[in-house]
């Protein structure tokens, strides 16, 4: 495993937790692809700012119980955690937001390049995150 991708995912979490959006996209490459959950690959650090601008609008997430793992060349990576969050405003195509919290666990895959995440693929269960802010 390599300690530097651990460090620099430590960090991509960290400053997603405390909303440092400077920090956060100052991480990515300028050509990041972005793989969303159940849905398109975009790319570009000006597309994924515009996502994340979208998703803090929408919902209010921290990110616990982060586990770490890369391979030893430190170009790749794996993270689980759990998504604890509060549905804030209705996002387009999804359920009405009422200040509703949910609970996911998720995790995510990464490339790493010259020292900064060059993909980013996000994985959870949609239909669980709907059942939970529509009940």
């Amino acid at each position: 495993m390599s300690q530097t991708t651990v460090e620099l995912l430590q960090t991509y979490y960290n400053a997603f937790n405390a909303q440092d959006m400077d920090t956060f996209l100052s991480l990515l490459t300028d050509d990041v692809i972005h793989d969303i959950n159940q849905g398109d690959r975009e790319i570009g650090k000006d597309t994924f700012a515009a996502f994340m601008e979208r998703m803090n609008t929408n919902y209010k997430e921290t990110i616990v119980d982060i586990v770490i793992m890369s391979n030893p060349a430190g170009d790749r990576a794996a993270v689980e955690f759990t998504v604890l969050g509060e549905y804030i405003a209705t996002d387009e195509g999804l359920p009405e937001a009422n200040n509703q919290t949910y609970q996911l666990p998720a995790g995510a895959f990464f490339d790493i390049r010259d020292g900064k995440v060059a993909r980013v693929t996000n994985y959870y269960n949609l239909e669980d995150w709907i059942a939970q802010v529509s009940a």
